[in-house]
């Protein structure tokens, strides 16, 4: 399984936003700070303050920040939004499949119960989570910043690693 580089960068967007809080956060950070285009992170950012992740405010001095608590919010729910339904298979998507092995196939299920532990095991990491070691995200984003003198926040840490997060 292969997450979009969407769902990837909507999880680098909240944890760039949670990194920044309580500061605004502008689109072009992310751009520059990332590599990745202006044009990916304004699609992001509207969905994500549509569905009531971000709260953004538009012209001179705009910016986003979150809009809930970075404890509240799930890499595992994100993944959702992002990916849509998840349909590792034909026969998981009822109106198109046309396995004839649909009911009887082992495999189908196997499939079904590892995403849902997938699932499972995403919805315990939130985005505070994958913000945690402050300094050194901080100071990877931006060397000339004085990003590794700021106190890491104490909680329960970084549970995933990802690259590219």
């Amino acid at each position: 399984m292969r997450l979009t580089a969407f769902s990837n960068y909507a999880l680098r967007t909240l944890q760039f936003a949670a990194l920044r809080a309580p500061a605004r956060t502008r689109i072009d950070e992310i751009a520059d700070a990332h590599g990745i285009n202006r044009a990916h992170i304004v699609k992001i950012v509207h969905l994500l303050g549509r569905e009531g992740y971000l709260e953004t405010r538009r012209g001179r001095g705009g910016g986003f920040t979150l809009a809930r608590p970075p404890e509240a919010i799930s890499v595992g729910e994100i993944l959702r939004l992002t990916e849509g339904p998840f349909e590792l298979v034909e026969c998981h998507h009822a109106p198109t499949n046309t396995c004839p092995l649909i009911g009887v196939c082992r495999l189908s299920k196997a499939l079904a119960k590892a995403l849902d532990a997938f699932l499972a095991s995403l919805d315990a990491v939130t985005i505070a989570d994958i913000a945690a070691n402050r300094g050194a995200l901080l100071a990877r984003l931006s060397p000339e910043s004085d990003a590794d003198q700021a106190p890491e926040p104490s909680g329960r840490g970084a549970v995933v690693h990802h690259s590219g997060l």
